[in-house]
């Protein structure tokens, strides 16, 4: 055993202690004489160890739901598994120091295999205790056999063989959960990557059906992917049965969010996505491996998000979507479109382009674009007169108008 036998010497009410070189003497014959009980009885366990783990795997399959289950599943492999422990746990009455290490070392293992297999724990201290208890009757039964008049003497050894027993449990505990924290580190950095593979679009054909499973999201579904930037992305969606998975990334968070025919994500009230949180919103695509092209989409919803906060959704941007998509382009526009107001005085210039913005803004209505601007109908028109004679474009051909709308998106979006 691990620990040192402890002697126990009983006194008589009123009798007078022995002297101490008496006493010590006295507990060292106890101790021997209890040392070769107990060694005796676990030569014959040893000896009959098959037995022994039958009615370890018996008791087991009655009481323990989990291992009658595992018997049904491996019956030879729990069998060989007590019979292991039994024999180490043995061994260690018989030989505490040579046997330690490697009871300890089966002990280990048995306790990060079941982590593994996803037996309870408790279920499996269960099973460590209940061996001690029938390691404990058959020494008492063996001495009982053949010894009667020694089956005293194991009182003095039954505290160390149940220190034995917890040390074991405690270190199977142990085992237990610092695999399962293991485990549970390598299947949330699997479910990372294979959220980060999705989102980057590097994903390959083979593993859906496994990030899908991962994410709990079918592989073929309806999806938006949401960015967010300066808020916490899980709390962001109004419908609380809405099924998504969050991934956080280094300058926003990404939510891949499936959503049903016809219908966007409804996400919570301002006030409870946090103060300045950016969101942007992708279009819907068709299923999981068209996500690296939503969060695409995403990205470029978020960059449309003003800098004080506030939500974009793409299909509600599309324009400025095209112009921060091809900025090249988009500069090139706004110059042609712009460019030559720029003899003017700048103040003259940022009047005719503020005029034209709103003008656009009001549907083309001179009238409501006067109100805002506090001026008269008339100024309004003669401004967007300018605005023609300078550019050689006309507001009232299709075209031309398409281009100067970009043009403004671009010069709102683009600026230095």
């Amino acid at each position: 055993m691990q620990h040192a036998v402890r002697p126990r010497t009983l006194l008589r009410p009123g009798a007078t202690p022995a002297p101490a070189r008496r006493t010590s003497r006295m507990r060292s014959l106890i101790d021997a004489e209890a040392l070769r009980v107990l060694h005796s009885a676990a030569r014959a366990l040893l000896n009959d160890l098959p037995q022994l783990t039958d009615r370890l795997v018996a008791a087991l399959q009655e009481q323990e739901p989990a291992y009658r289950a595992a018997v049904e599943c491996d019956a030879t492999g729990v069998w060989q598994e007590a019979h292991r422990s039994l024999r180490h746990s043995v061994s260690s009455l018989l030989d505490p120091r040579g046997a330690r290490d490697a009871a300890r070392r089966c002990t280990w293992r048995i306790g990060a295999t079941r982590a593994e297999q996803g037996m309870p724990l408790d279920a499996l201290l269960h099973a460590f205790r209940l061996g001690g208890s029938l390691v404990w009757q058959g020494l008492v039964e063996e001495t009982s056999r053949t010894a009667p008049e020694d089956v005293r003497l194991l009182v003095h050894v039954a505290s160390d063989v149940w220190d034995f027993v917890d040390d074991h449990c405690t270190l199977l505990a142990d085992a237990y959960r610092q695999t399962e924290r293991q485990l549970a580190w390598k299947r949330e950095n699997r479910v990372r990557l294979l959220a980060g593979a999705l989102l980057d679009g590097t994903s390959r054909i083979a593993d859906l059906p496994e990030a899908a499973q991962a994410l709990g999201l079918p592989e073929q579904g309806r999806y938006v992917v949401v960015a967010v930037a300066g808020g916490a992305g899980a709390q962001l969606l109004a419908e609380p049965d809405v099924r998504a998975h969050w991934h956080p990334g280094v300058d926003a968070d990404y939510g891949i969010v499936l959503v049903e025919e016809g219908r966007e994500p409804r996400l919570a009230p301002e006030q409870e996505r946090g103060p300045g949180a950016r969101v942007g919103v992708s279009s819907a695509v068709e299923g999981l491996a068209a996500v690296g092209e939503a969060r695409r989409l995403a990205d470029t919803a978020l960059a449309l998000c003003p800098e004080q906060g506030g939500v974009i959704r793409l299909t509600e941007h599309l324009p400025a979507a095209l112009v921060v998509t091809a900025p090249e382009l988009g500069t090139a526009l706004a110059d042609r479109l712009l460019g030559p107001l720029a003899g003017l005085e700048p103040s003259d210039a940022e009047v005719l382009l503020d005029t034209l913005a709103t003008w656009l803004a009001c549907d083309g209505s001179a009238q409501r674009a006067s109100r805002r601007l506090y001026c008269h109908r008339n100024t309004v028109l003669n401004r967007l007169r300018r605005y023609e004679q300078l550019t050689g474009r006309s507001l009232s051909r299709p075209s031309d108008l398409v281009e100067v709308s970009l043009a403004l998106t671009a010069r709102g979006l683009l600026r230095p």
